[in-house]
């Protein structure tokens, strides 16, 4: 598959404590132009939460963009989606049991153990990281940083997305470094509220040739 360079996450936890709203957080995010959007919840899924993704999902469908699931098969057969997945979650191969044979799985790594282990597995692209110190998550492993990205691309064909502490001002340096993606959740929201212009800086960050 191929991955667009931008891959915006809409973490709930995140946008919950900077009181934005989940659904113009989507809508702005999505009116920039993206071409993907990953929906992140670690917290209980309730009928709210529910209800927010399908608008999401819609509002996905509307522009042509991907929709993403964190963590649950379930949820994204239901709507549709695709699918990401961590090392705690389900396998690949166990996921694609609920989730079907022709969705799209995503599945994160942190090291060379675990990107070779995944040459094993059915997704149709890995993640790895943290490339930065980040603090978007709770006990995150260990930093790969840019180096490590550049010295562990060689070990998957797959599609890569580099996620952990990227920003506006090191995207680039990312992309060079091997990753065909990357994942951004804390910099998409400006203290100013203007998410969609934010995005927009994003993107023209990471476009063009590497």
């Amino acid at each position: 598959m191929l991955l667009p360079r931008l891959y915006p996450i809409l973490d709930t936890e995140t946008v919950t404590s900077r009181g934005i709203d989940r659904i113009d957080a989507a809508t702005q995010i999505l009116e920039a132009g993206v071409k993907i959007l990953q929906f992140r919840h670690k917290q209980l899924f309730s009928r709210e939460i529910f209800a927010d993704m399908e608008r999401i999902a819609a509002l996905c469908r509307q522009v042509g963009a991907r929709f993403v699931v964190n963590d649950r098969a379930d949820i994204a057969r239901l709507l549709g989606a695709a699918l990401h997945l961590g090392q705690d979650d389900l396998t690949p191969s166990q996921a694609r049991c609920v989730a079907g044979p022709d969705a799209c799985i995503g599945y994160s790594t942190h090291n060379a153990e675990q990107l070779q282990s995944a040459a094993s597995e059915p997704a149709d692209y890995l993640a790895l990281g943290p490339i930065f110190a980040t603090s978007s998550k709770m006990n995150p492993d260990p930093v790969v940083g840019i180096e490590g990205l550049r010295r562990l691309r060689p070990l998957t064909d797959r599609p890569l997305v580099a996620i952990g502490g990227i920003r506006r001002e090191n995207a680039r340096s990312v992309l060079q470094a091997g990753a065909d993606s990357v994942a951004v959740i804390s910099d998409l929201f400006p203290e100013d509220g203007n998410i969609r212009a934010r995005v927009e800086e994003l993107l023209a960050s990471t476009a063009g040739p590497t």
